[in-house]
């Protein structure tokens, strides 16, 4: 008897495939059969789809919430008094060995180039091309309309200088809504998508963003209106082609303001785009409970009755549009003997088969603070900002507030070396490449070579430093860092005042030497107090844990 072994073989085969096991993300996350699972219906396209056909809509409901909800409101404000705060400053920082300078020619290069800085930023008229915010203004601006919006731009003009002021840098903040494709150039005509094709080279248009076949960004489409603007100066809706960088200098037109998700992705999500609901539903949910806490502080009564429904007497009980309420009368208003009237000293006598029954609502809701700060929580995680900093409840302990606190630093630390590199070092950039050029700043080789002006530009940019809630402790904590070499004294200054020590060296010297003119017996009281032990009751004013 023989046997195909051939066929055999695939026989098997094609049992062992009907009868393996799902393994993996098919029987997890991934899994089609479980019950739980199906109804989970997730379609995910490019981030153009994903992002700019849907980012008009976040933002109308984004900029809604950020003027409605409490919540949101927060979120937005604590990021930008924490990022920006007063403004950020910049300190030069320069490469010395590169550019053959001594210190102090260094230090003399800084504190000029940092009052010319100064005359130039601090004022709105300076910069500002319509005229209504400084550079720090503007940087405020920037965080919490990138934030609502999803990304903002600033766009590079030339103005002519004025008696008080050389230079003609100005920067234009335009809000994410003008930045849009053309009408004329959409894939397809009169409808609403935001992709387009420029007809003059064939480059694609992601919701007013430019880019080539290499898909880099070469320019913005900026519109003369806003979408949905009622009220126009012009009949005609026009749009504006604009550089990203300039052909003859390289330098920056665009400044665009925006966090990234996802690769490939041109345009800007709002930073509430994942809260939306929850903010939406927590704000509906205390409007409810406030309305019903202001019914409830009415003083609500009925009269419940035997007889007939019909002739239950349905008259409102008050003073009367002609009596005073605070001053009400001695007597009932009205006549009518089906009429119960409430007052100071009233005294009321019900007909038989009659009683009165006070409402008696139980608002607010049993658990209303428990359930409103759940979701808050849930909200904060999401926006990587801690319950404790976005309602602003520091009622925890000494530890666990100041980890909300470090935890949420992280996240502003970050955002802030987004504004850094992505507007307020691109325009210093480009105001001291004009200072140079006019002559009022000197950086020889600034235009000859990239690595000498790369040299010449480097600056750091000092903010708000973070919060101290034990600032005795944490003072002991860093001396005793910078004695064992894990922190030096430049870098502690900084994270205090964001200061230069070295200049704060050069001051104390001159203080001292007056105190010691003004009391030869003073000193030694602040190490004196550094070295006493801390005091162990005091707990941080909270429970210690």
């Amino acid at each position: 008897m023989s046997f195909d072994l051939e066929a055999l073989a695939q026989q098997m085969n094609m049992k062992a495939l009907r009868t393996v096991q799902a393994s993996g993300y098919s029987e997890a996350g991934a899994s089609r059969n479980r019950r739980s699972m199906k109804g989970f219906t997730a379609k995910s396209s490019s981030p153009n789809e994903d992002i700019n056909w849907n980012s008009m809509l976040l933002r109308q409901r984004g900029r809604m919430l950020f003027m409605s909800s409490p919540v949101a409101r927060s979120a937005i404000e604590t990021n930008r008094t924490k990022v920006v705060g007063t403004g950020l400053t910049p300190k030069p920082e320069l490469d010395l060995d590169l550019l053959h300078l001594t210190p102090d020619a260094a230090k003399a290069w800084q504190r000029k180039t940092v009052r010319e800085w100064t005359m130039w930023a601090s004022k709105k008229e300076n910069c500002d091309a319509i005229g209504m915010n400084n550079f720090a203004g503007m940087q405020q601006l920037v965080v919490s309309n990138s934030l609502v919006n999803g990304d903002l731009i600033g766009v590079r003009q030339m103005r002519d200088p004025t008696p008080l002021n050389p230079y003609s840098l100005r920067i234009q903040l335009v809000e994410a809504d003008r930045i849009s494709t053309p009408n004329t150039m959409r894939l397809i005509p009169g409808g609403s998508w935001t992709d387009g094709r420029n007809p003059k080279n064939g480059n694609r248009i992601y919701d007013g963003v430019e880019v080539d076949k290499h898909g880099m960004v070469v320019a913005y489409w900026i519109c003369n209106t806003y979408p949905n603007q009622t009220l126009r100066e012009r009949d005609k809706i026009e749009w504006k082609r604009v550089r990203a960088y300039s052909t003859r200098t390289g330098l920056p037109n665009i400044f665009h303001i925006m966090e990234s998700e996802r690769p490939d992705q041109y345009r800007g999500v709002s930073f509430l785009a994942p809260v939306i609901e929850s903010l939406l539903n927590i704000s509906r949910y205390t409007q409810s409970e406030l309305m019903a806490a202001l019914i409830q502080s009415f003083f609500t009564a009925w009269i419940e009755t035997e007889t007939n429904p019909a002739q239950i007497p349905m008259n409102e009980a008050s003073y009367g549009d002609d009596d005073d309420p605070e001053n009400p009368p001695d007597r009932n208003i009205s006549e009518n003997s089906n009429d119960y009237e409430m007052g100071p000293g009233t005294i009321n006598v019900l007909k038989q088969g009659e009683k009165i029954t006070f409402g008696n609502p139980n608002i607010p809701t049993p658990g209303f603070d428990t359930f409103v700060k759940v979701i808050c929580k849930e909200i904060g995680a999401a926006l990587n900002i801690p319950y404790d900093t976005l309602l602003k409840e520091f009622n925890a302990s000494y530890s666990a507030s100041r980890a909300a606190l470090m935890e949420a630093w992280e996240g502003f630390r970050i955002r802030r070396e987004s504004l850094v590199y992505q507007f307020c070092q691109p325009v210093y950039e480009v105001w001291l490449a004009e200072a140079v050029a006019l002559g009022r700043i000197s950086a020889p080789g600034f235009f000859l070579d990239p690595a000498v002006r790369a040299a010449w530009c480097k600056a750091q940019w000092l903010g708000p430093v973070q919060g101290q809630l034990d600032p005795t402790k944490e003072v002991k904590a860093d001396i005793l860092a910078i004695s064992k070499g894990f922190k030096t004294h430049e870098q502690v200054t900084r994270e205090y005042g964001g200061g230069d020590w070295h200049d704060n060296m050069e001051r104390l010297k001159e203080e001292n030497q007056v105190l010691r003119d003004a009391n030869p017996s003073a000193g030694g009281d602040a190490d004196q107090l550094i070295n006493e032990p801390d005091d162990p009751t005091d707990n941080g004013g909270a429970n210690n844990a």
